[in-house]
């Protein structure tokens, strides 16, 4: 497992960019659940964000290709709208407990 963040950097309705390695990811609290994804958007392989930590729409309900405005489901990375509707954001298995927020290897 590797270490992310504490529970409490990840505010409800947030999302926040990590850096593990080579790859890119980034995770989003909603419900009281931690949702995990590779940043990587599956039009084009480029990230999804412009600046750090906006992975979120206006209304902070759905992920954002900021690129190309594709829109996906925070639970499950469905794209819902744009230019790779029907594909999914690369899921990342994640666990929270006390100490934090882990990507599970």
């Amino acid at each position: 497992m590797h270490f992310l963040c504490l529970p409490d950097e990840l505010a409800e309705g947030h999302s926040r960019g990590f850096s593990l390695d080579d790859t890119q990811l980034f995770a989003v609290r909603r419900a009281g659940r931690v949702f995990l994804y590779q940043n990587r958007c599956p039009h084009r392989g480029i990230p999804l964000n412009w600046e750090p930590d906006q992975f979120l729409d206006s209304s902070a309900s759905l992920i954002t290709c900021r690129r190309h405005g594709a829109l996906f489901l925070i639970e499950s990375g469905e794209c819902v709208a744009g230019p790779c509707a029907g594909d999914y954001l690369t899921a990342l298995a994640c666990r929270e407990d006390s100490q934090g927020i882990w990507l599970v290897t």
